[in-house]
């Protein structure tokens, strides 16, 4: 397990700059096995040096591409696979585990979904836009399109939403796509407003 400060989604890709000797052992451990682990978003704490308080949902990541630098430290290319529920916490030595449940996801999504995505969609484009004219966010180097499937596509965007990782939590716990679209409609429609005062405000 790699508790960080950060949430990652199914689908989504996450570099690793593992330098704490415990995480290159962890990462040692999964090039030599499928390349798999869990992330999870640390509630309170710090990622380095342990002590932290961790949240029970998470995703597996998988190893894409792996550096080792001169010095032992690693540089690690991820992307999320699946979500991921801990059962049980084990020992931290040699580094964190824990006894885990793979979440199931909904076979099929409600008819409202699919219009949902369009939607958010649309919100996503506009608030990317408005960081753009803030200076916060560099331009897309490409048009924002979510992914036809809606459940990816909720990933997806809320990948994608400038949010902060409490919000980004509860939306990864979410089990239901068309909750997920809505908590991520209101979320974006309120930093679209706090965005439109800035640039009337500046």
């Amino acid at each position: 397990m790699f508790p960080l400060g950060t949430v990652l989604f199914p689908n989504a890709e996450l570099p690793l700059h593992v330098f704490e000797p415990r995480y290159r052992e962890l990462a040692e451990t999964c090039l030599r096995g499928d390349g798999r682990f869990g992330v999870v978003l640390i509630e309170r704490g710090r990622e380095v040096g342990g002590g932290d308080s961790r949240f029970s949902v998470g995703t597996v990541a998988r190893i894409v591409e792996a550096a080792r630098t001169p010095d032992g430290r690693y540089l690690l290319a991820t992307e999320g696979v699946e979500r991921l529920r801990v059962r049980r916490w084990l020992s931290d030595d040699p580094y964190p585990r824990a006894e885990v449940d793979l979440l199931a996801e909904p076979k099929r999504t409600p008819a409202r979904a699919s219009a949902q995505r369009d939607g958010v969609e649309r919100l996503l484009v506009r608030v990317l836009a408005l960081s753009g004219e803030l200076g916060r966010r560099a331009p897309a180097a490409e048009p924002i399109r979510l992914d036809p499937d809606p459940l990816r596509a909720s990933f997806e965007a809320a990948a994608r939403a400038p949010i902060g990782p409490l919000d980004a939590q509860r939306l990864l716990e979410l089990d239901d796509p068309c909750d997920r679209f809505e908590q991520l409609e209101v979320m974006l429609n309120d930093e679209a407003e706090l965005l439109q005062f800035r640039l009337a405000d500046g």
